[in-house]
């Protein structure tokens, strides 16, 4: 790979030592919180409730199915199968998840080394973008599958560049299928970082673009087998639509909230800071891109366009692939020819303060939704065992940049006193949930939980007043209403509901039958 004619003299940057230090710190965000506080992952963990004790809860049978199908998208659910029963639920969820990051940072660590054969201090850059806004909305599969997605990248680089590729041939099929029950995107990006790096190396040999790229869709085609899954899968499924082609406001601001967590500036800021960097490489004198890896971001960079905002029901597909893009880029920066040591100490200090900056700062944040969200689930005491909750959320009437830590917080009703939470994915396919209690209706599902302001100025809005009227006329299927951080409702729409419990921002209602 290019940049590995350096001489091997190692830098402070990259020493072993400071390395493994990076990759630990990467952890720290999630040591404080009880249950990490990603978006969508307290509706995961209603899930992986059912999943571990439907069988012997008479309560969760009433209201759930679970069935087990292979489908691209079982990542932390197969982990929690066999985690789960040993420490149990939560602890089980907490310990996967405070992994991802740790893997991702290890990933691109390495990959960094395998390209340039050593790793440049500009590779420091990328690192926080292990906590980019996929993996703090809660897309656990997704960002798991792209952690090992990563790391199977550079052993792909390293086996090529040993000119093992029989042995990696032979290897990158069960990875491939590994990678793709974990989430089918993650499948997808890791053909696409093979494909692009082997065309490269093709190319190096002196051959055409065109020969080269054959060449590198023939040795990427051992990670093929797990298309025939997928249309298998995808046959026996009719929900989900795709849609959402080419909304280039849309992409655009998922590039610049790529780091979106909860202060706009800073994370707005922390874009603009990488973005620094690589124009910096695009015009310094010592400073260059690796062809490898440049061509792989080129590559990404394509797959996001192309990619709509809805693939077959689930949202956000081109959002996912923004962070890892412009890790990617930043991972392709080197030097020139030889190392210039003064530029590579600033680089490194430059680099080691904008992890240490976004690492607190991430801390900073999950400490206060976990703070806010442990004050509010105290609610969940409350509650007798296979309660029926309809949770209702507030959302705002205009875009906020903060994320809605709190959307599927009624996830813990199935999680604790195995109930009913109107808050869980029903779309057929994307996951192995079904829902048994039709009596829910309008409430049998996400997004009912989420309630604008009344008076919001959206077309059909589901605003508070008309989700607790909705309600009203339901009460005799429901047993509790949870309010969280809604704004004013119509106290008449209240009347015969019992307080039972208030809490920051919170309250939860006896509904009279």
């Amino acid at each position: 790979m290019d940049g590995r004619e350096q001489p091997r003299q190692v830098y402070w940057w990259e020493r072993p030592w400071l390395l493994l230090a990076l990759v630990l710190l990467a952890a720290v965000p999630l040591l404080y919180p009880p249950v990490p506080p990603l978006v969508d992952l307290f509706g995961h963990l209603g899930r992986y409730r059912v999943e571990l004790d439907l069988s012997h809860s008479p309560s969760l049978q009433q209201y759930y199915g679970f069935r087990w199908a292979a489908i691209g998208n079982l990542g932390v659910d197969i982990l929690v199968k066999f985690l789960g029963p040993l420490i149990g639920l939560e602890p089980a969820v907490k310990l996967i998840v405070l992994s991802i990051p740790v893997l991702t940072v290890a990933g691109m660590l390495w990959v960094a080394r395998e390209v340039h054969g050593r790793v440049p201090p500009t590779a420091l850059f990328a690192l926080p973008f292990a906590y980019g806004l996929p993996f703090l909305y809660g897309f656990v599969n997704y960002t798991l599958a792209m952690a090992l997605a990563l790391l199977a990248f550079a052993l792909w680089l390293r086996l090529g560049r040993l000119r093992h590729t029989r042995l990696r041939a032979l290897l990158f099929v069960p990875i491939s299928i590994v990678i793709f029950f974990c989430h089918t995107y993650g499948w997808g990006a890791l053909g696409l970082f093979c494909f692009s790096a082997e065309a490269v190396r093709q190319h190096d040999k002196g051959i055409s673009w065109w020969k080269a790229g054959l060449k590198a869709a023939l040795h990427a085609s051992v990670m093929a087998l797990p298309v025939m899954i997928m249309l298998a899968w995808r046959s026996e499924t009719h929900g989900g639509s795709t849609h959402g082609w080419f909304g280039w406001a849309t992409k655009w601001e998922w590039i610049y909230s790529a780091l979106r967590d909860r202060w706009k500036s800073l994370d707005i800021v922390s874009i603009a800071v990488a973005g620094a960097v690589a124009a910096v490489a695009i015009f310094s004198r010592s400073l260059t891109f690796s062809r490898n890896l440049a061509f792989t971001a080129m590559v990404l960079f394509a797959a996001f366009l192309i990619i709509p905002w809805t693939v077959f029901g689930s949202a956000y597909a081109d959002m996912r692939i923004a962070p890892y893009m412009l890790a990617v880029a930043l991972l392709a920066i080197r030097f020139r020819d030889r190392v210039d040591t003064r530029l590579g100490t600033t680089l490194a200090a430059l680099g080691l303060l904008f992890c240490a900056v976004r690492i607190g700062a991430t801390t900073l944040s999950l400490k206060l939704a976990a703070d806010d969200q442990d004050a509010k689930l105290a609610a969940i005491g409350k509650l007798p065992p296979g309660a029926r909750v309809v949770t209702l959320v507030g959302y705002s009437c205009a875009k906020s940049w903060p994320l809605p830590r709190n959307t599927h917080l009624g996830g813990m009703v199935i999680v604790r006193p195995e109930g009913f939470s109107n808050e869980q994915w029903t779309i057929e396919g994307a996951n192995l949930l079904t829902l048994k209690y039709k009596a829910a209706g309008i409430f049998s599902a996400d997004p009912s939980q989420m309630v604008r302001p009344n008076g919001c100025n959206i077309r059909n809005a589901w605003t508070v007043d008309r989700a607790v009227a909705a309600l009203n006329y339901r009460r005799g299927r429901f047993d509790y209403l949870w309010l969280i951080d809604v704004p004013p409702v119509d106290a008449h729409l209240l009347a015969g509901m019992q307080p039972v419990w208030r809490g920051p921002g919170s309250i939860l209602y006896r509904l009279q039958q």
